[in-house]
């Protein structure tokens, strides 16, 4: 059985995941920047959810499921449809590639995150790692 996903337990795993990552730690040793990704709703999930995630030298500072885009400050939002989400979470969908086919959609520097395409890998794989449940 795994964690449902979107939910504040599996924020909290994927931070787990990326502090327990060295090859993470590695990759994204110099970046700065937190994350908010929005699951938007379609035929599989109702309704919006939001996901904060504090990036900051190779470590994930904070994790957390927010009630709205406006509740935390993030240097980038990240928002898609849920089964895009979970595209990306099963590997099938490179989150780089879905932002540059606009899969997903960024608000925030796009040049930043290309300087940094093994960390984005990292936090995929990260991702992976947690036992995610999407019914």
């Amino acid at each position: 059985m795994g964690i449902r996903f979107p939910s504040e337990e599996w924020i909290q795993a994927l931070k787990d995941q990326l502090n327990a990552s060295e090859a993470y730690e590695r990759s994204a040793k110099d970046w700065e920047g937190d994350f908010i990704f929005v699951a938007e709703p379609d035929a599989a999930y109702p309704e919006h959810a939001y996901l904060f995630l504090g990036l900051y030298h190779g470590k994930c500072t904070d994790a957390a499921l927010i009630h709205s885009q406006d509740e935390r400050k993030a240097e980038f939002v990240i928002s898609a449809a849920f089964g895009v989400w979970r595209q990306v979470i099963e590997g099938k969908l490179d989150p780089i590639q879905g932002m540059m086919t606009r899969k997903l959609k960024l608000s925030g520097n796009m040049m930043k995150i290309m300087r940094y395409p093994k960390a984005a890998k990292e936090i995929i794989a990260c991702c992976a790692k947690v036992p995610t449940d999407f019914e």
